[in-house]
């Protein structure tokens, strides 16, 4: 496949997502500037990253730090915003502290006091989302909904942390617009206490407009913009 061709492939994947976004938009009576849309690469190349920055993308989301850390350092020179997705272990915290603006998966203790330590290392200031189980089983990433406040002022008592909100996966067994609309209100929960973290990440590629019903900021897209994924090889 030609570059060209394939820009072709991720620009209309780009304006079908934008199509989406605006009429969930218009249904909730949102303005499409109250929304920040991820691009999420995992499994595909830096080369799709500059295609998608060339389309005007400014925030690219990865959740395996193999992948991001390599991806970031060769499109360093584009200025993008990086988001970490993915589950984070505490011994890839000081690589993915060294590219990422935003971390959206913080979900322990222990993983705040890690990235703490080593955001203050290297001199930077992470962003960091509390991300909620909405199914109650922190087994697949997440605090259980009755624990995400004090996770939150943990965040936000961290140095060299800033405590952006709140993020979610709908879990696979639920409706995800009711899903939703339970992150909405542990994010309202958690703004009550700390005003400046207004941040709900949640909507992927099937259920952006149920996201955006419910109050998302930032929604975190792959598939729709990149096609089916591969498996991922070394």
């Amino acid at each position: 496949m030609t570059e060209t061709t394939r820009r072709d492939e991720i620009a209309a994947g780009l304006a079908r997502v934008e199509a989406e976004i605006a009429e969930a938009c218009r249904a909730a009576g949102r303005s499409r500037e109250e929304l920040t849309l991820i691009a999420v690469s995992k499994t595909y190349p830096a080369s799709d990253v500059r295609l998608l920055a060339g389309l005007g993308i400014t925030d690219v989301g990865e959740n395996r730090d193999q992948e991001a850390s390599v991806k970031a350092r060769e499109c360093a020179d584009l200025g993008l915003r990086w988001h970490f997705v993915g589950q984070l272990q505490t011994n890839k915290v000081r690589s993915v502290v060294g590219y990422a603006d935003v971390v959206h998966s913080v979900d322990r203790p222990r993983l705040v006091t890690a990235l703490s330590r080593e955001a203050l290392g290297v001199g930077r200031r992470i962003t960091c989302l509390v991300q909620v189980a909405l199914d109650g089983d922190p087994a697949r990433g997440g605090v259980v909904p009755q624990q995400a406040e004090a996770l939150a002022d943990a965040v936000a008592g961290a140095p060299g942390l800033e405590l952006g909100g709140v993020m979610a996966v709908a879990p696979l067994e639920e409706e995800p617009g009711r899903a939703f609309a339970r992150l909405r209100e542990i994010a309202r929960s958690v703004q009550d206490a700390h005003p400046g973290a207004d941040v709900i990440s949640a909507g992927m590629s099937g259920d952006m407009s149920q996201a955006i019903a419910n109050g998302a900021t930032h929604l975190r897209v792959g598939t729709a913009l990149l096609g089916r994924r591969k498996p991922f090889v070394r």
